[in-house]
This record gives C-alpha cells, sequence and structure tokens, in this order.
C-alpha cells in the first residue's frame, strides 16, 4: 500500500524542459512574450474572442456612413369632379377646371463618403429630386449638400459637402463577390440614425448576384446583389460591405409585403463596379449622357411568332423595322430578324433589351445575335450620337 508520501511524490507537478527550439518558437507564435497565456483573465479572453472580421469592417465604416434628409417640392393633380358637366367650355373651365399644386415633401436615407474631400454616394430615389439636402455625419455634425449629378436610369446621386480630412469607405471589386460570403448593410432605416448619430448595422450573406428586376420600366436594374441582410426604408443610399470592409454595392431594393415597406427577407443592392463609371461621369458632366440612337423598332416575341418561327419558347425580340442610314442598318440588321442575345445576355422579353441598352453610351458595341432563317449569325451594332 502506497504512503501519503508516495501518493504526493505520485502527483507531484512534473518540471517542464522546453528546448531552445521550442521555446523560441512559442515566444514568435506569442507575438514576442509568454504573458498572455498567463496573465489573460478569462474575461480578457472572451472580449478577445468577440473581435472578428465584421466587427473591425464595422468599426472601420461606420464614420464614412451619412443620414441624408432631404425636402423636395413635388406637383400633384387634383381633378375636380365638376368638371365633368361642362365640358372643355372654357368659360367653366377658370372655375371648375382640374386644379395642380406644389408640396413641400421631406424624406430620409442612407449615403457613405467615398473621398476625403467630401463626395457622398446615395440613391437617385433618395436625392435626385431634392431641393435641400441635409447630410449627417457620425460625430453629430450636419453639413449643407450640393447635388453634383444624378442618374435616374441607374438610381445613382452625387453629392458634395464643403469640408475636409473626412473619413471614407474603400471601394471594393463586385465582380469578385462570393455567394454565401458576409453582407453587411449599413444606413439609416426609419430614421434611427438620427436618435444616435450612428449608422444601424445589420450582417447576413451574399444571397444571389446577377439579379435581374423590372420595378420600373424607365431604371436600369440589373446584375444586383441579392442579400439577406436586414433593409428597410430609409436604408437607400447605404453601403453593402464585404468582411474586408470593402463597398460590394448600394442598398437600394427590398421585397415588400403588399403596400408596406417593410423588409420580409431579401435586399438587393446596386454592385460598386457598375457604379464607378457612373461617379466619374457626374463629377464631369453631371449627368449621364445617352444620346445614341439604334434605328430599329421591336416587339416581343409572342407565343404566336415563336410558332410561326419554330422557337422553342416564346423569348426574344423581333425586329419590326430598320431605319435607313441607321446605325442597326450599316450592323445588316433586317425586319424579321429575332434577337436572341445582348453581349452574351439571353434576352427574355422586350424588358431585358431595354434595360440592356438603358446602360450603354454612344459608341458602345452591341453584339447581337440574331436568330435568321433557321439559324444564328451575329451582328455588330456600334450606338452613334443621336442625330439633331
Amino acid at each position: 500500500m502506497k504512503t501519503m508520501n508516495s501518493i504526493q511524490k505520485t502527483f507531484r507537478t512534473p518540471v517542464i524542459r522546453l528546448s531552445p527550439f521550442l521555446f523560441f518558437t512559442l515566444l514568435s507564435i506569442c507575438g514576442g512574450t509568454l504573458s498572455p497565456l498567463i496573465a489573460q483573465s478569462p474575461t480578457d479572453q472572451i472580449a478577445s474572442s468577440r473581435q472578428n472580421a465584421i466587427t473591425t469592417a464595422v468599426e472601420h465604416a461606420s464614420p464614412a456612413v451619412v443620414g441624408i434628409n432631404v425636402t423636395e417640392i413635388r406637383e400633384y393633380q387634383v381633378r375636380d369632379p365638376l368638371s365633368n358637366f361642362f365640358g372643355e367650355d372654357p368659360f367653366f373651365r377658370q372655375f371648375f377646371g382640374n386644379r395642380s399644386y406644389q408640396q413641400e415633401v421631406k424624406g430620409l436615407g442612407s449615403g457613405f463618403v467615398i473621398t476625403p474631400d467630401g463626395y457622398v454616394l446615395t440613391n437617385d430615389h433618395v436625392a435626385g429630386n431634392a431641393k435641400e439636402i441635409t447630410v449627417t455625419m457620425t460625430n453629430g455634425q450636419k453639413y449643407h449638400a450640393d447635388l453634383v449629378g444624378t442618374d435616374y436610369v441607374s438610381d445613382i446621386s452625387l453629392l458634395k459637402i464643403d469640408a475636409k480630412n473626412l473619413p471614407y469607405v474603400t471601394l471594393g471589386n463586385s465582380d469578385e463577390v462570393i455567394i454565401g460570403e458576409w453582407a453587411i448593410a449599413f444606413g439609416n432605416p426609419f430614421g434611427l440614425f438620427e436618435n444616435v448619430d450612428k449608422p444601424i448595422v445589420t450582417v447576413g450573406v451574399v444571397s444571389a448576384k446577377g439579379m435581374n428586376l423590372n420595378v420600373d420600366n424607365n431604371r436600369s436594374y440589373r446584375g444586383l446583389i441579392q442579400t439577406d441582410a436586414v433593409i428597410n426604408s430609409g436604408n437607400s443610399g447605404g453601403p453593402l460591405l464585404n468582411a474586408a470592409g470593402e463597398v460590394i454595392g448600394i442598398n437600394t431594393l427590398i421585397y415588400t409585403a403588399g403596400v408596406s415597406q417593410a423588409y420580409i427577407g431579401y435586399g438587393f443592392a446596386i454592385p460598386i463596379n457598375r457604379v464607378k463609371p457612373i461617379i466619374e461621369e457626374l463629377k464631369s458632366k453631371g449627368k449621364v449622357e445617352r444620346d445614341f440612337w439604334t434605328g430599329i423598332d421591336i416587339q416581343p416575341v409572342d407565343a404566336r411568332i415563336a410558332r410561326y418561327f419554330n422557337l422553342a419558347k416564346a423569348e426574344g425580340v423581333i425586329v419590326s423595322d430598320v431605319k435607313e442610314k441607321s446605325p442597326a442598318e450599316k450592323a445588316g440588321l433586317k425586319a424579321g430578324d429575332i434577337i436572341v442575345e445582348v453581349n452574351g445576355v439571353k434576352i427574355q422579353d422586350q424588358k431585358t433589351i431595354v434595360g440592356l441598352f438603358q446602360e450603354a453610351r454612344a459608341g458602345d458595341i452591341m453584339k447581337l445575335k440574331i436568330y435568321r432563317d433557321k439559324s444564328y449569325v451575329m451582328a455588330n451594332l456600334i450606338l452613334e450620337k443621336q442625330r439633331k
């Protein structure tokens, strides 16, 4: 039987002897000191583990995110019901005719500083029609903002505030976005930014990319980044970041339930690579010039046309007319041609091709894939400046 002394000897703390190589290896791993292994308390360890790529990105980008308050002057038309009794009689129309009135409307949104000298990016539907624009920084400082330029089609506005040495974000490469990677949305939902002078942060993943939405016939919402990070009314114009703290898109659209403006699952951001050339045009010209013409008239391919041409699906658009001496005629297009692809993008309907041409500029070459005489041919349509 073992005595107490022998038991104590059995469980005596062993002496660990490290070779010089192993000692210096551990020292290198610990940043030149072994004290954290010895002195770090459980609370310190937990605090350290809470720091991650997302918290670092939020800390880095937050100071460059701004709240935007706008005042618009909107004109409304009111129809007088009594005007129906008097037809177009000019005498009675002066008393009972339709009326129009103007009203100040206040709105809010989000934006972010992209240069240290005060250029701010947001959506056109946030600030494009504003009479007055106020930008609020995270330190509570408010600035009057000038509208440098705006583009309704792409839904992009560029603002300028009179300030220097501002915090600003880094514009990333949206072409390298990976489905499933972290997505961090910043903004001013429901005006909450005003309460704390800080952007509201939500986190999700990139759910999809290359999404095309036909929300508005006059706007081009193509190639959008879809995310499940919570986005609500007021987030429009704020940045969508990756875990590296780089802007990959501008929060722009949400799916809503009926007339509600509440988030129900997915939001959409304009890829930042599509925005970069627009920023430069707005800086230099104040607008995006789309003064080109094609010289073709088109109509959608319906089931009847698809059957006539023996097409598997009612997709694409059919050329109904080609103007003389037009870019389309020079490209060899003919009435009856069915355009099935533009620049490698499949044409599903008329809205698809209109959206692609809305993004183009004079001088661009549009590579068309055409179904003609039971075979496919390619044509290069060079967009020319609109004739005066």
